[in-house]
């Protein structure tokens, strides 16, 4: 097929100057932060990590593109925003991702190709799945300098609308779609994801909540035996069996609790109905207040536990939220306001994960593939996050979204011009982080291998 890049188009004239344009500029890059991507890989390992997980069948003294590579070339595509593997057919000869991938700008032989790509997707066996799974995990604790006394972990279900006739997939009537709802679990207090898992689109029942939950606590205790470990979630996790299963093992959990006639009978009903009338009395707009009883359901058997009601009236009516939890410490106000509510970050990191770094692009028909994908995915949100945490405490990107940092820090033109001697990387003179990224790019080479 002919190369049209070189074919020139107009723009309008400019003081009667003739403006003409053509994509021959030669040996450029339009993604110069994919080497801040690089040191943030190499410093994390997380290429290795993935391909120590699958066996390479190839004859070793004939392969061109090691699994290594091939999977570090999807990341950083991925981080790029660049979700879509065609799009590797491109860049496979783009200087920026050359030299990302320790690899001469002029040499003649490209990155992996997109039929390449694929066929790593799709080659990972079961066995080979559930380890590639828990190599995040495993990545979590090394982040990690030494084991933390505490950690709280978020879980979490999400929507992902499905394409076509995939395996898993589910028709949920929540939602009006067929999907699959993936969990997702995070350590909101950092922002660092611990494990991502496919799963079919009907809510997850109890028995299938503490399988998720034993083999994830049972991973991050070989790392970290002494750590206490606080579980959080919403209504869909409050159920007996996960209860039962951290109880039994040391794990504290806060989870939501729907409501019953039960539970909003004494004293919940008659703090609700005080606090109704107090706000009425004294002309208040809302006005919260908090209880908390001990209930067992029926389905609990004779274990009673701890239950917390934030209620709100308002002229709206009366609003009433329930949590379970198994903390004895802390008053009811400190565990809904300041320990519950705070897992509403965790939607936020969700949203990095699905919306900004595209991981619900899952349309292969097997599972396998699309839990692979969703790897790959998380694997991204690692080096997003990388970049991120290197940058200076005061600077504004510091909290900023994946999206922004991607177009501030990795969408940065560059022209990469290579001698016998050197390679140097020309980024735009007028660059407007230009601080920002040669502080990123110190910083990740001095932690750095």
């Amino acid at each position: 097929m002919a190369d049209d890049s070189g074919f020139t188009f107009n723009f309008p004239a400019i003081r009667g100057r003739k403006i003409t344009a053509a994509f021959d500029g030669g040996r450029l890059t339009s993604d110069g932060g994919v080497l801040l991507l690089a040191q943030a890989e190499r410093r994390l390992g997380i290429a290795d990590r993935l391909a120590a997980c699958i066996a390479d069948p190839r004859d070793q003294n004939r392969v061109i593109h090691r699994v290594t590579d091939i999977l570090r070339a999807r990341i950083l595509a991925i981080s790029c925003g660049y979700e879509d593997v065609d799009d590797l057919d491109t860049l496979r000869h783009d200087p920026g991702f050359k030299l990302a991938l320790g690899k001469l700008p002029g040499d003649p032989l490209g990155l992996a190709s997109q039929p390449t790509m694929s066929r790593w997707e799709n080659a990972p066996t079961t066995r080979e799945l559930v380890r590639l799974t828990g190599a995040p995990v495993d990545l979590y604790c090394a982040s990690y300098p030494v084991p933390p006394a505490v950690v709280t972990l978020d879980i979490d279900d999400t929507v992902d609308v499905v394409h076509g006739a995939q395996q898993l997939s589910f028709w949920n009537g929540h939602y009006g779609e067929r999907c699959f709802l993936p969990i997702h679990v995070y350590d909101t207090a950092t922002g660092r994801p611990v494990a991502m898992l496919l799963r079919t689109g009907k809510t997850p029942s109890g028995k299938e909540v503490a399988r998720h939950i034993r083999r994830l606590v049972r991973r991050i205790r070989r790392h970290w035996p002494d750590t206490r470990i606080t579980l959080r979630g919403d209504g869909h996790y409050g159920r007996p069996e996960p209860m039962a299963w951290c109880e039994a093992n040391g794990i504290d959990y806060i989870f939501g609790l729907p409501g019953n006639r039960t539970l909003h009978a004494d004293p919940v009903v008659r703090e609700g109905d005080a606090c109704a009338t107090d706000r009425a009395l004294q002309g208040l707009v809302e006005l919260r207040r908090y209880a908390e009883t001990r209930y067992a359901a029926k389905t609990w058997g004779a274990t009673k536990r701890r239950v917390i009601a934030r209620i709100e009236a308002s002229s709206l009516g009366l609003d009433i939220r329930l949590v379970v939890t198994s903390l004895a410490e802390g008053s009811a106000e400190r565990i809904y306001d300041t320990l519950y509510c705070a897992r509403g970050q965790a939607e936020n990191l969700i949203k990095l994960h699905k919306t900004q770094l595209k991981s619900d692009r899952t349309s292969c028909r097997s599972a396998n593939a699309n839990q692979m994908r969703i790897i790959l995915h998380t694997a991204a949100y690692w080096l997003m996050w990388t970049v991120r945490r290197a940058m200076p405490a005061t600077a504004a990107l510091r909290t900023a979204e994946f999206a922004t940092i991607r177009l501030r820090l990795l969408k940065v033109a560059a022209r990469v011009i290579e001698t016998a001697s050197r390679i140097r990387i020309a980024f735009a003179s007028a660059c407007p982080d230009a601080a920002i990224f040669r502080s990123v790019a110190l910083s990740l080479r001095a932690t750095g291998p």
